[in-house]
């Protein structure tokens, strides 16, 4: 008996400590740690805000949707009620696809990248200049790596389990808005 409880009370733990990790700064209490974020005087111009990860941009539109940002290497799915349900860090191509609103073009499970690594939960959705296809995908093997420049590719790839997200969540048809 004392050896189930132990065992729910080290669930209950790792589970509030998830949610604590998981609390957007302007909900959480201050630490006593943090610092400012603020650039030096006279560096504004050099300092680059980064949005924090839970906050969907605002001028990613309405609905339900898909969201990539270029210069942040993220990605959000944010439900028909605007709420973000994941958010998460993405390796960009070579070939990137302009910012703009796009559809869900089409869905592989499983397919040899263009850039020769074993890819699944393929979800395309734009061509890029130069009529490169650009989509979402995730290496089988797991890896993230930068793609090489010299190839043009518009593979944006994730890990495996963001993979399955997006897979369930892009369906053909669906939107995703791309942003700088």
């Amino acid at each position: 008996m004392a050896g189930l409880t132990a065992a729910a009370l080290a669930a209950v733990g790792f589970l509030a400590y998830q949610a604590s990790a998981n609390v957007p700064e302007t909900l959480a209490a201050p630490s006593p740690k943090t610092t400012s974020t603020a650039p030096p005087a006279g560096h504004a111009a050099e300092h680059k805000d980064k949005k924090h990860p839970l906050t969907v941009p605002a001028d990613s539109g309405t609905g339900a949707r898909v969201v990539y940002a270029l210069d942040d290497r993220r990605v959000w799915l944010v439900n028909s009620k605007g709420k973000m349900i994941r958010s998460f860090a993405v390796m960009p191509s070579s070939v990137n696809p302009r910012p703009g609103s796009y559809k869900v073009r089409s869905r592989t499970g499983v397919i040899k990248g263009s850039d020769g690594v074993p890819i699944e939960h393929v979800v395309l959705f734009a061509v890029a200049d130069g009529g490169v296809p650009v989509g979402f995908s995730a290496a089988q093997d797991g890896s993230m790596e930068s793609p090489d420049r010299k190839l043009k590719t518009g593979g944006v790839r994730m890990k495996r389990a963001d993979g399955n997200a997006m897979w369930a969540f892009a369906t053909v048809g669906a939107k995703v808005v791309v942003v700088p």
